[in-house]
């Protein structure tokens, strides 16, 4: 059915008020003066739920068991993430336009604009759902859209280590870290699982303790029962009306936070994460991209920067505001686990290096590395 035609179908349905099964397609494909049969009544009944229910042909992905993102290059690449590597699906689209009406369509029901004019977004959609999309007038092959599907239950950290991604250790020390109130950040790469284990571990502070999460897009959903979650707000269409990362972390500073959480530090918010972890408030911790314990200086003084914050400044703030990074890393089978646990240490140059105290081997089994000593100090875990 042409695209033309089907915009005609749907068009007759809405302003007749009918629903899209079957009789009432064939009613209007008749009353259209287009070709009647079985055949093109199922096709026309199948093209109206693809391109104007969910997520259209991509619905049955996102509800796939243990997925986690579902990519679309264009019309004929879809892919999809199980936690075992991207696997190529038989699913496509007839265009890119096809594609282009769809990440419109789900951009509009988040309250977000996709076109010519705006050629990309970020948003949440309501059910959760991470969407990102740009256009075929920047993207090759042609419209891209990627969706980060939300878990559908919060993970334990049980779960975590019969799974593989921690062996008996790496799990004592990370409760350990949590229960001490130690401050930290999870670090990695896109898509290696550094949220997931965020929300594990915020799962294990006591009940009695209060977060605060600020996000940039709701991720994170912790097993706590005295969770309050913030997420910024873009622009309005007159550029008026924004609430940023910053403006969210000085909010939750005023809501007497037992744990502070940043679910992806990025900018300026850093000045105001760290300078919250030296006033009293412990524990706090967050996300960044980093490839490894040691670059996270590096990456830091780079964010604190655009807060203003100079090198000496910045570094003196990462050295008494924060304690433990923890690395986690995609192995070349794709699976997700914990690679690195490092500890703060601040030079006779006042300079910070994160050095490492636990390392996890190719096998999945950590062992203590250099500053174990100090790790072991902070988390309680003595072997």
């Amino acid at each position: 059915m042409r695209d033309d035609e089907l915009d005609l179908l749907r068009g007759w349905l809405a302003a007749n008020g009918r629903d899209w099964g079957p009789p009432e397609v064939a009613r209007g494909l008749d009353r259209l003066g287009l070709v009647v049969s079985d055949a093109s009544v199922l096709a026309a009944t199948d093209a109206l739920r693809r391109t104007s229910v969910g997520a259209g042909p991509l619905e049955g992905l996102l509800h796939l068991d243990g997925v986690t993102d579902v990519l679309v290059n264009g019309a004929d690449d879809v892919f999809i993430d199980r936690g075992a590597g991207l696997e190529r699906m038989e699913t496509g689209f007839a265009s890119d336009e096809e594609v282009r009406r769809l990440a419109a369509r789900l951009a509009a029901s988040a309250g977000r604009r996709l076109d010519d004019a705006s050629p990309w977004v970020d948003a949440r959609l309501p059910d959760g759902t991470r969407l990102h999309a740009v256009l075929a007038c920047l993207a090759e092959p042609g419209t891209c859209i990627s969706l980060r599907v939300p878990a559908r239950r919060s993970m334990t950290l049980e779960e975590l280590r019969s799974g593989g991604s921690i062996d008996g250790r790496t799990a004592a020390v990370l409760a350990g870290l949590v229960g001490n109130k130690a401050a930290f950040l999870v670090t990695g790469g896109t898509g290696s699982g550094k949220t997931t284990l965020l929300g594990v571990l915020l799962s294990l502070v006591p009940d009695d303790q209060r977060i605060v999460i600020v996000e940039d897009s709701r991720e994170l959903n912790p097993d706590h029962p005295h969770a309050v979650r913030m997420e910024c707000r873009p622009p309005n269409a007159e550029g008026a009306g924004a609430v940023t990362m910053t403006d969210l972390v000085r909010q939750a500073l005023r809501m007497r936070p037992d744990r502070l959480v940043v679910g992806e530090v990025r900018g300026p918010e850093l000045c105001d994460l760290l300078t919250a972890m030296n006033t009293g408030h412990e524990g706090g911790c967050g996300t960044v991209h980093a490839n490894s314990v040691a670059d996270v200086p590096a990456r830091l003084e780079a964010l604190a920067a655009l807060g203003g914050m100079g090198r000496e400044a910045c570094h003196a703030q990462i050295g008494a505001a924060l304690d433990a990074v923890i690395h986690v890393r995609r192995g070349a089978d794709g699976r997700r686990g914990v690679g690195q646990i490092g500890v703060v240490r601040s030079g006779d140059d006042g300079r910070v290096r994160i050095d490492e105290a636990l390392v996890v081997g190719a096998d999945g089994a950590s062992r203590p590395a250099g500053q174990w000593p100090r790790l072991a100090e902070l988390s309680g875990v003595l072997s």
